[in-house]
C-alpha cells in the first residue's frame, strides 16, 4: 500500500507539471524522495525540536555561523561574515554578510536576528532552553548585532549552528501572528504558519507539511549561495523499516534513512544500492523518575544502579553494532568516558543492590517508550531485550509502547516512571552532559533529579564556565563517573549510522548537528 502511495503523488506530481501548476516542465523538474521514520513535533524554529524537524531546518533556515559539511571540526561563517568575542567572555558581535535575503524577498537584517532569538526565549517552546544564558540581544546597526550572556559559556559559539537557532524573517512572521514580546508563549499565534510554510533564507522553501505523511520542500530561487541540485525534496514518511528497503530496491525512493542492520547486509551486492556506515551521536538510555510517587522502585538509587550492571551492554551492540556509552555524554565528544570506561554487566552485583534496596525478589514495573524505530534501530526490538535482561535479576517487566507524539509528550512533561528513550546532543561539546544532571533540562523537567551534594553541584556550576581545556576534562571526568554510579539514567548503546540509497545518488554526508543536508545531494547524470 505505502509503495503505491508513493508512485500515486509522484504521478500526480508529474500531471500536474504537465498541466502547467508549476514553473518547470516534469522532464526538467529533479526530485528527491527520502523514505524516513518520521519525528516531526513543529516546523516552526522555536518551538520544534526532533531529528526531523532539524533536518527540515537545515534546508530551509540559515543560522549565524556553520559546521563544516562533513563534522564539527570547526566554527565557520554562514549569515555572519565575522564576530568578536570580548575578553570576559561575556559579549558576541556578529557581522552580518550584505545583500542576504529571505525567501519572501525581505532583507536579512540584525532586526531578525534579535527577534529570531528574543522569540525562541520567550515562546519557552521545547528549545528555548539553549537560550537560557542568553541575557540580552541588541542591534547596533541594520548589520551588527551584539549578544550578551548571563555567564561565560565557553560552548555558545558551537551552539549557534543548531538549527533551532535559525534567523527567522520577522517582517513575515508578525504579519502572521508571530511576536517575540514577552508574553509570546501566550500571544505568538505564528505556528500554524510556519509549519505550512517557512520563512527563512534556506536553499528550500517548505511547500507543505502532512504530518506523519510526508514534508515537501522546493528551490528556493532566492537562496543566497549556490543553487541545490534538486528542484524539489518530498521526506514521506514511512515507520516501517522493511517498507523502507523494499521501496528502496524499488526505485521509488533515493535514501532510506531507518534501515536496521540486517536489511543494510541484505543489500550489499546490490549494484542499484550504496550503502554508508559509521560512527554516529545518537545514546539510547533508560529514564528512572527520581520522584517515588512516579518512579516506585527505580527512585532509588540503588536499584537505578542495580539495573545498570543488568543491561547486557555487548547484546545491544550486537544488534545495532557501534558502542556501549560510558556516559549519556556521547563517545567522540571531546570530554567523554570511553567504552573502556563503560559499566560492563554484572549480575551478582545487581542482584546484591537490589537486597539491600529491600528488593531481593526483585519488583514488577512498565517500561513506557515510543512504537518508533530511528536510524534503524527498533526501539520494540530493544524493549523486548531489555525486558528479558532485567527479568534475569527478578526484576519483571511489561512492556507499553505508545504513540511518538503521546510518548514523547509524556516524556518531556517528567510523567513517564521508568522510560526508554535515545538522544543527540543539543551542542557537541562535553557541556551537553550537564543536561542529565541536576540543574539540567533532561534531569529536572524528565527525571524530577535535582538533588546531589554540594561538591558536585559546584562541579556542574564549575564546569559550565571553565575555560581551560585541562580542567574541563578533569571536570567532565569526575561529573561522569558521579552520574554512572549515582544518577537516574542507563545509557547503554550508542548505535552506528548505517543509510542505504540508489546508486546514483551523490553527496551523502551524515552530520552529527542537522544529521542530513539534502542541499548537499545531487545525481549523476
Amino acid at each position: 500500500m505505502l509503495i503505491r502511495r508513493i508512485m500515486m503523488r509522484l504521478t500526480l506530481l508529474a500531471l500536474a507539471l504537465a498541466l502547467g501548476l508549476v514553473t518547470v516542465t516534469a522532464q526538467d523538474e529533479k526530485v528527491l524522495v527520502i523514505g524516513h521514520a518520521e519525528s516531526t513535533d513543529s516546523l516552526d524554529p522555536a518551538r520544534g525540536y526532533t531529528q526531523t524537524t532539524g533536518v527540515i531546518l537545515r534546508a530551509t533556515y540559515s543560522t549565524l555561523v556553520t559546521f563544516p559539511d562533513a563534522d564539527a571540526s570547526a566554527i565557520e561563517p554562514m549569515l555572519a561574515e565575522s564576530w568578536v568575542v570580548s575578553e570576559d567572555g561575556l559579549s558576541y558581535t556578529f557581522t552580518l554578510k550584505s545583500g542576504i535575503t529571505f525567501s519572501s524577498g525581505n532583507p536579512v537584517t540584525a532586526d531578525d536576528v534579535a527577534f529570531s532569538f528574543n522569540r525562541l526565549k520567550n515562546i519557552v517552546g521545547s528549545p528555548a532552553f539553549l537560550a537560557d544564558n542568553i541575557d540580552s540581544v541588541s542591534v547596533t546597526d541594520a548589520q551588527t548585532v551584539v549578544f550578551t550572556l548571563k555567564s561565560a559559556d565557553p560552548s555558545f559559539l558551537s551552539s549557534l549552528p543548531n538549527t533551532v537557532f535559525a534567523v527567522t524573517d520577522s517582517v513575515l512572521i508578525k504579519e502572521n501572528g508571530g511576536t517575540d514580546a514577552a508574553d509570546a508563549a501566550t500571544a505568538d499565534t505564528a505556528e500554524a504558519f510556519l509549519n505550512s510554510t517557512s520563512a527563512g533564507s534556506g536553499p528550500y522553501v517548505l511547500e507543505n507539511w502532512e504530518a506523519q505523511v510526508e514534508t515537501v520542500l522546493v528551490r528556493n530561487p532566492a537562496y543566497w549561495a549556490e543553487q541545490p541540485y534538486f528542484d524539489r525534496v518530498i521526506i514521506t514518511n514511512i515507520p516501517e523499516p522493511a517498507t523502507q528497503k523494499s521501496a528502496l530496491e524499488a526505485g521509488d525512493i533515493d535514501l532510506a534513512l531507518d534501515l536496521t542492520a540486517d536489511q543494510i547486509v541484505g543489500l550489499e551486492g546490490n549494484a542499484d544500492i550504496a550503502i554508508a556506515r559509521g560512527p554516529a551521536n545518537i545514546t539510547h538510555f533508560l529514564l528512572m523518575n527520581a520522584d517515588p510517587a512516579i518512579g516506585g522502585p527505580v527512585s532509588d538509587p540503588k536499584v537505578a544502579l542495580a539495573i545498570r550492571y543488568a543491561l547486557d551492554y555487548e547484546g545491544y551492540k550486537t544488534l545495532w553494532g557501534g558502542v556501549a556509552p560510558g556516559s549519556n555524554l556521547a563517545v567522540g565528544l571531546l570530554g567523554a568516558l570511553g567504552e573502556d570506561q563503560a559499566l560492563k554487566r554484572d549480575l551478582d552485583m545487581a542482584k546484591q543492590l537490589l537486597t539491600e534496596a529491600g528488593y531481593p525478589d526483585g519488583f514488577e514495573i512498565t517500561l513506557k517508550y515510543p512504537n518508533f524505530s530511528f536510524q534503524g534501530v527498533d526501539m520494540n526490538t530493544n524493549a523486548q531485550k531489555i525486558q528479558s535482561d532485567l527479568a534475569e535479576v527478578g526484576i519483571i517487566v511489561t512492556l507499553e509502547p505508545g504513540d511518538l507524539q503521546v510518548s514523547l509528550e509524556e516524556y518531556r512533561n517528567g510523567q513517564q516512571g521508568f522510560g526508554y528513550w535515545f538522544w543527540g546532543p543539543d551542542k557537541l561539546d562535553a557541556v551537553d552532559f550537564l543536561s542529565f544532571l541536576p540543574g539540567g533540562k533532561v534531569a529536572v523537567e524528565r527525571a524530577k533529579w535535582v538533588d546531589a551534594p554540594a561538591e558536585i553541584l559546584a562541579l556542574i556550576e564549575q564546569a559550565k564556565v571553565e575555560s581551560d581545556q585541562a580542567t574541563r576534562l578533569d571536570l567532565y571526568a569526575q561529573l561522569q563517573a558521579y552520574a554512572q554510579q549515582n544518577g537516574v539514567f542507563a545509557p547503554f548503546n550508542q548505535p552506528d549510522i548505517q543509510t542505504a540509497f540508489r546508486a546514483n545518488l551523490q553527496g551523502y554526508i551524515w552530520h552529527p548537528q542537522w544529521l542530513l543536508d539534502v542541499a548537499l545531494l545531487s545525481r549523476s547524470e
